[in-house]
């Protein structure tokens, strides 16, 4: 019993001191779990701090990264636009060089041009334009032309027969011995010819004396035939000479070089520099009267024209060789009774040089868009050019596959400019008064529509294409374009002076550039009288012939000899002369350079 009652306490006690231990070791462990939980939320928060920095760095990284794909597509884009433009540019250089110079539309276009202008016209006034009714032409027959270049010789061409007989020794009949008797003749015709001749005359003026009154009183009585003036005073220049020159030179463009290599072929030793100071002096002394008379009527028109182009002087003072220099043209417009083309050398394209040229001039001014003109002074109201517009649809046009042309933008703006050219051409033959009523009929609505079209095409279209150029160009000069809608005497387009530069220009790529600033301006002097007599149906060697023929003698007696020596005047004063003593005693020497005279 006692052991029992023994090992009960041993059991308690030992249960207690168990029981102690645990709620020891919970204590404990109460306390150590509290201890790592507050290091558990340091860590946590540390990681959480990490986690946020991570975060941000990863925004940080999307956004560089998607500013990174946006500047790539930027750059793509800009690649993109670059190429096109660059294609465009390629694809224009290939038209200047290899394409047609006109600026017709394609057959293409011009099958919806029609079509267009009927929309155009609805886009305006809200309904459908009736397609234009077919106009009957009277039918006519044209003279078929001969073939044969014999036929159309200028009139007076000598001709030589020669004549092909048998020698008296064959005129026998080899069968029976008779006589042979001419019955018939064969005539074959060719046309002849040879270079350009060249010979010496010599002017022999003699001396007469009255022996009479020698003997009578001591002293003869001196007279002297009287001497023609001459061109150029301690020269051997002639007027046939210096006029053949000219011809060769600013007509048939042909350099002094060539010309001087030439008569060396022919055995004449004629320098360039003795050429090239002949045309200098001849300018000076006798052609830049007549062109000062011919500025001062040009002055006095209402209507007028202008362009410039590039040239290149060699020995300009204070200017490398390689700068730019510009020939400037003025010419009077199709309503001026008699027309006159002018040009002016100047070293730069400032407009105070346009402006010194005009002095005088107040009306309206024909030019392309350069803003030089635009600020002449008030009194000169510029007209735009509709070529030029149409030109750069034309160019954007030429940029694109033959197979989108047809219904793209570009299409739609050459149909409008089209259109306006179309329209102008019925309108040729009216009168100035008729022409602006008409006008503002036909071409008015089509302009409406157009700056409509425009205005919308804008804001679709990127500014740096060929098509966005166009545009800009169009909107911009558009107070210029729609002045022609003002008068009837003026004219859609600048083309009229563009037709008068482009024989200095196909001169330039031949003789490429101008030696000095005089060689320039007596270059621009003599094509002025030369494109002049041109343009009043005359043939520039034979007016340049009689100019300087006649000027060294008119001068002396008249103060007034430039304006007589005009081109207008050339052709009256040529008919004149025929049948008088002063003609027939020249006609030798006319008769002489009758080969000049037909070239």
């Amino acid at each position: 019993m006692k052991t029992l009652a023994f090992c009960r306490v041993l059991w308690y006690n030992v249960c207690m001191e168990n029981r102690e231990m645990q709620t020891s070791n919970t204590e404990e462990m109460v306390t150590i779990s509290c201890a790592e939980y507050e290091r558990l939320q340091q860590e946590n928060a540390q990681l959480e701090a990490k986690s946020a920095k991570l975060e941000e760095a990863h925004a940080r990284l999307e956004a560089k990264f998607a500013a990174r794909e946006q500047e790539q597509a930027q750059v793509i884009t800009s690649l993109t636009l670059q190429n096109e433009w660059l294609l465009e540019q390629l694809k224009l250089s290939k038209k200047k060089l290899f394409g047609r110079s006109s600026e017709q539309a394609e057959q293409m276009v011009m099958e919806q041009l029609s079509f267009t202008y009927n929309e155009a016209e609805a886009y305006v006034s809200g309904t459908k334009a009736a397609a234009e009714k077919p106009v009957a032409v009277k039918a006519h027959e044209r003279k078929r032309q001969s073939g044969n270049v014999l036929d159309v010789v200028p009139e007076g061409t000598r001709t030589e027969v020669v004549e092909h007989r048998l020698p008296e020794n064959e005129l026998t009949c080899s069968a029976c011995g008779s006589e042979l008797v001419e019955i018939g003749k064969e005539v074959r015709r060719t046309l002849q010819m040879k270079p350009a001749e060249f010979w010496i005359r010599e002017d022999v003026y003699y001396t007469y004396a009255c022996k009479n009154c020698e003997q009578g009183t001591g002293e003869a009585n001196i007279v002297k035939a009287a001497k023609e003036p001459a061109l150029l005073p301690g020269s051997f220049a002639s007027a046939e000479a210096v006029a053949y020159l000219a011809a060769q030179k600013f007509v048939m463009h042909s350099p002094l070089y060539r010309l001087e290599q030439e008569f060396n072929r022919q055995g004449l030793k004629l320098s360039r520099q003795t050429m090239a100071n002949w045309l200098l002096n001849v300018s000076e002394k006798w052609l830049w009267p007549v062109y000062d008379v011919l500025h001062e009527q040009l002055c006095r028109e209402p209507v007028l024209h202008a362009d410039e182009t590039t040239l290149q002087v060699l020995k300009e003072p204070g200017r490398s060789s390689t700068s730019k220099s510009y020939m400037w043209l003025y010419r009077t417009s199709g309503c001026a009774k008699q027309a006159i083309v002018l040009y002016e050398y100047q070293p730069t394209r400032k407009a105070e040089h346009a402006e010194a040229f005009l002095k005088g001039f107040s009306g309206w001014l024909h030019a392309d868009g350069y803003q030089g003109y635009h600020r002449l002074p008030g009194n000169i109201r510029v007209v735009g050019c509709w070529a030029h517009a149409r030109r750069k649809f034309d160019e954007a046009l030429s940029t694109l596959p033959q197979e989108r042309r047809k219904d793209s933008p570009v299409a739609m703006g050459e149909c409008y400019c089209s259109r306006l050219f179309k329209l102008e051409q019925a309108l040729a033959e009216l009168t100035p008064e008729e022409r602006y009523e008409k006008r503002l009929e036909q071409e008015k609505p089509v302009l409406d529509a157009l700056l409509s079209w425009a205005n919308e095409m804008q804001a679709k279209t990127a500014p740096k294409s060929a098509l966005g150029k166009a545009i800009h160009y169009l909107l911009e000069q558009w107070p210029y374009l729609t002045r022609y809608l003002e008068d009837g005497r003026l004219e859609l387009s600048n083309n009229r002076a563009e037709r008068s530069m482009k024989p200095f220009v196909m001169g330039r790529k031949n003789w490429l550039f101008a030696n000095t600033p005089g060689g320039a301006q007596a270059s621009s002097v003599i094509y002025s009288l030369i494109e002049t007599a041109k343009e009043n149906g005359l043939d520039p060697y034979r007016y340049l012939l009689w100019l300087l023929q006649n000027a060294p003698q008119l001068s002396e007696t008249d103060a007034a000899w430039a304006e007589k020596l005009l081109p207008a005047n050339a052709q009256c004063h040529l008919v004149s002369k025929e049948g008088t003593s002063q003609r027939q005693h020249t006609a030798k020497r006319k008769q002489a350079v009758c080969c000049f005279l037909r070239h």
